[in-house]
């Protein structure tokens, strides 16, 4: 007997490119302010204050990046000494985050020691804090230091990351244990495993830990306003937010607030488009669901 097929029930080709296409409608929807950003930063100011506003820019320039750089490099910190500061931030807290979270993390997976899971569940525990609890212990112990005004004032209160330690924590677990004593049994110490075993093999998470650590310090606004008191050791985003404040109106120095605004989504996007790939593998490693 032949089956026949009702027409009341969809195909599964039919159900397919039915959810492409809600997915790509909701791609679209979800890449709209990212589309708004770039043609924002390329408005002139009649465009910019237009109404109704339009989405899609009709004049495009670059008369907003000349604003921004050219006219405050007359000012006593000029616009490219905090981008100088920000990127140089950045980069030393990214290693410093992913060095320091796989150096607590792999201890904490493959050498049992006393207090190590009361460790770890304290590490967890910080995870519930928010930033606000822990500003005034944090700028005493920067202010002991003596590292006020310095590049450790950025760096130091950001390498303590507990969610990049509970990341690769849970990632080396699944790292079999016989491949660390295959290396150790063919001579190598410690150092050798960590760097040859472990490391490489951990290159998802790392990943991972490495865009955390990136969109953590890219915009952070924190140590700027609280441990930095000369403007030239305060970072980009601090700019970005007294750009147009104390002004006499609303309209000065728009233009150059959307080219900042720009300039601090550009490189969060490259990184995650380039890195996106691992986050993936690390989220489906990690026994987050």
């Amino acid at each position: 007997m032949q089956r026949r097929c009702n027409p009341l029930k969809p195909s599964g080709l039919a159900v397919k490119f039915g959810f492409n296409a809600i997915m790509i409608v909701l791609s679209l929807l979800m890449i709209l302010p990212i589309i708004y950003i770039f043609n924002h930063a390329f408005k002139p100011y009649h465009e910019l204050f237009i109404y109704p506003p339009r989405f899609f820019v009709q004049e495009p320039n670059v008369q907003n990046f000349v604003e921004l750089f050219w006219v405050t490099a007359n000012s006593i910190v000029p616009a490219s000494r905090y981008l100088f500061n920000s990127v140089l931030i950045s980069v030393l807290s990214v290693i410093g985050v992913t060095l320091v979270s796989a150096l607590c993390a792999y201890p904490l997976s493959k050498h049992p020691f006393p207090g190590r899971n009361l460790l770890f569940a304290t590490i967890i525990l910080m995870l519930m804090f928010t930033p606000e609890i822990i500003q005034i212990p944090r700028y005493l112990v920067v202010s002991n230091l003596g590292i006020m005004n310095t590049y450790w004032g950025h760096l130091l209160p950001v390498l303590a990351a507990p969610v990049g330690v509970f990341l690769l924590k849970q990632f080396i677990d699944q790292i079999p244990d016989a491949l660390i004593e295959a290396s150790k049994i063919d001579g190598a110490n410690e150092v050798i495993t960590f760097l040859r075993v472990i490391i490489p093999m951990c290159m998802p998470a790392i990943a991972t830990v490495a865009i955390l650590a990136f969109q953590n310090s890219w915009g952070n606004v924190e140590t700027s306003a609280l441990f930095m008191q000369d403007d030239e050791m305060k970072n980009f985003p601090f700019f970005l937010s007294t750009l147009t404040n104390n002004l006499a109106n609303n309209v000065a120095r728009q233009g150059a607030a959307a080219v900042a605004a720009l300039i601090m989504l550009v490189p969060n996007l490259i990184i995650f488009i380039i890195l996106q790939s691992k986050v993936i593998s690390t989220m489906a490693h990690s026994g987050i669901k």
